[in-house]
């Protein structure tokens, strides 16, 4: 079969990276055009660990001369830029998968909480991209929403129980290792801040926060108020997610996660509580969950940069071209 040839816009990133790795190993896709807005070089001098792996030049071009090399381009970008790439692309008929948070949200709640929407057309046809929920719309999608980290691993874990719960309020508390911060330096990620540390940021008005709501509100068909609070912790990679929510009626959480993802191999149901280290490096989601009476615990865990963006998004792909799932999808922990 020949290789389907795609391309990364965005290379330059920490999810930009994780997709390069991860499509290098792929027995069906070929990275023939590789981007960056910051400038060309060549891959191994924005990435030292790629010396004598990969010497391909990072480019910057043109979208009728991306689109003559690729069918299906990642956008691993900052949100606005994402939608001025993805809207010309797809003129050329180039399916996309976009990283950013540019066509995950209506375009009310999108302008809400980011800025004036520059694609309405394109975000109103675009399909959110997890799997586990949208694969029949994802394996037609010319453009896929690749879903947030926070998110992923927040509605994994509390869509299973959306008709069990008798209140509408739900509390998320979340950490994330810090790459989710991203690949540019701040003051919150400096060595002599975050080191031996760990703080809350942008508590109950996240913007993914909104994210949850919407896609809670279409998949699990409840409408539920999210009180999200994500936290920054002196690890590298890795998301642990704790979720606290009332129940209507006694259940038991294991046998209802154990139904509900029986067929759904990247969801792994645990019998005590989650650790990072049992997914990072992998694109595993792994839940437990506990009842004290009517109380429900719910805890997940995910890695940020592959089940929270980059192996999602070539599960997604997959999906798209039709190709055995779990394609290129890492499986295997860094253990110790």
């Amino acid at each position: 079969m020949k290789k389907i040839p795609v391309g990364i816009i965005g290379v330059g990133g920490y999810t930009g990276l994780e997709l390069l790795k991860l499509l290098l190993t792929h027995p069906y896709f070929e990275v023939v055009f590789l981007g960056n807005t910051q400038g060309q070089s060549k891959a191994s001098h924005l990435y030292p660990s790629l010396l004598n792996v990969l010497e391909q030049e990072v480019q910057i071009s043109e979208a009728s001369d991306i689109a003559s090399k690729c069918e299906l381009v990642f956008l691993a970008l900052p949100h606005k830029s994402a939608m001025e790439f993805a809207q010309k692309l797809l003129e050329f008929q180039v399916r996309v998968i976009d990283l950013s948070a540019d066509y995950r949200l209506s375009l009310e709640n999108y302008e809400r909480s980011y800025t004036q929407h520059l694609d309405p057309k394109n975000l109103s046809h675009a399909i959110y991209g997890l799997p586990e929920y949208n694969e029949d719309l994802i394996k037609n999608a010319t453009l896929i929403a690749n879903p947030g980290c926070y998110p992923t691993a927040t509605l994994l874990a509390l869509l299973p129980f959306a008709p069990y719960l008798a209140e509408q309020s739900v509390f998320v508390d979340a950490k994330s290792g810090v790459s989710g911060a991203g690949k540019t330096p701040t003051p919150n990620t400096h060595y002599c801040t975050i080191n031996e540390n760990l703080f809350a940021y942008s508590p109950l008005q996240h913007r993914h926060q909104i994210e949850m709501e919407e896609k809670l509100s279409f998949f699990g068909q409840r409408k539920l108020n999210i009180h999200f609070v994500p936290h920054l912790c002196p690890v590298t990679r890795g998301m642990l997610v704790s979720i606290y929510a009332r129940l209507h009626q006694e259940i038991d959480p294991l046998e209802v996660l154990q139904t509900h993802y029986a067929h759904k191999p990247f969801v792994r149901i645990r019998t005590q509580p989650v650790e990072i280290k049992n997914v990072s490096g992998t694109h595993f989601c792994d839940i437990f969950a506990k009842r004290s009476g009517l109380d429900l615990w719910i805890n997940s865990g995910i890695d940020n940069l592959l089940r929270g963006a980059s192996s999602q998004a070539i599960y997604n792909a997959n999906l798209m071209f039709n190709l055995p799932h779990d394609c290129g999808i890492p499986k295997i922990a860094y253990v110790p």
